[in-house]
């Protein structure tokens, strides 16, 4: 069974300036999304499913539409505010979705396979994606046995603002033991920092990280919602709260109901999160069109 790609591309781009999602940054007008979707196809990934959001919903399938959809399955769903378990209710103050684990719920429905889960604007390099394809093509459906890639900490920050980024903890069999989300890394002097209210707090250099790239089967979704439906009841009123996957992940291992293998890759990541970020991404991505890990362009 060939696994699914889930793209999260919900995001209006409020740092970035612009609808990043479908910014051309290739030699031929390529966006990471573009370069996530070739490294999937040559990886062995069946059909791609994007998160999208109504209000980007008719640009974003006109740069999308027909690209590459005679090479894959293409799919689109929407996350939306609305989009709570039926009963819920939550402050009408809220002006965005609730986040990546509501994310991830959205495509239930258009799911049946092992799937990954990754970023519209984060480039994984191919190495990851194969990683997470070998590993996905072993896994039970009905089973939760998940994964991430896991990326050192010092290879993933901007040199343009603060990041957010999930630390991991794991066994000394590489099984995902704790994954705490940090909104606010930077570095602060010769050091790597997140902010913890007025406090900085120093990490690793190496640390693992998550970029948001896990690999889950279809029995995520029952533990998500319970998860998703008592986060609501929780935090429906605070219009800032969210529901990261990470958070779905910690409540799962902490109650012994599933586990997260932590796959390594010697794969490149990068990102664009601000638009000072854009020049460096160009720059990256030519230089691995002119060792010829990619064309020069993607799409006949």
């Amino acid at each position: 069974m060939k696994p699914t790609l889930l793209i999260l591309a919900a995001g209006i781009g409020s740092r970035y300036g612009s609808l990043k999602q479908i910014d051309g940054l290739g030699p031929s007008g390529e966006t990471i999304i573009d370069y996530s979707v070739y490294d999937a196809i040559r990886a062995g990934f069946g059909k791609v499913v994007f998160v999208i959001r109504k209000s980007i919903e008719q640009e974003f399938k006109d740069s999308f539409s027909g690209k590459f959809s005679s090479e894959i399955e293409v799919d689109y769903v929407l996350q939306e505010i609305e989009y709570v378990p039926q009963g819920l209710s939550y402050t009408p103050e809220r002006v965005k979705p609730w986040g990546t684990g509501q994310a991830v719920l959205v495509a239930r429905d258009v799911i049946q396979e092992p799937f990954a889960m990754i970023n519209a604007d984060d480039f994984y390099g191919k190495e990851a994606f194969e990683t997470m394809a070998r590993f996905l093509m072993t896994l039970d459906i009905t089973q939760p046995t998940f994964c991430m890639v896991g990326y050192k900490l010092e290879n993933t920050l901007s040199e343009h603002g603060f990041v957010s980024r999930g630390v991991c903890v794991s066994d000394e069999n590489d099984f995902l033991l704790t994954v705490t989300e940090r909104t606010k890394i930077g570095v602060s002097g010769d050091k790597i920092v997140y902010q913890e209210g007025e406090t900085e707090v120093s990490l690793p250099p190496d640390t693992i990280v998550s970029m948001n790239m896990f690999g889950f089967t279809p029995a995520l979704f029952p533990m998500a919602e319970s998860y998703f439906s008592a986060f609501i009841r929780e935090n429906g009123f605070n219009p800032k709260s969210e529901f990261y996957v990470p958070s779905i992940l910690s409540r799962m291992i902490d109650e012994k109901r599933g586990s997260v293998k932590v796959l390594s890759s010697d794969a490149t990541w990068f990102g664009v999160t601000y638009k000072e970020d854009r020049p460096i991404v160009v720059g990256k991505i030519a230089e691995l069109v002119e060792k010829g890990d990619y064309p020069p362009k993607l799409w006949a």
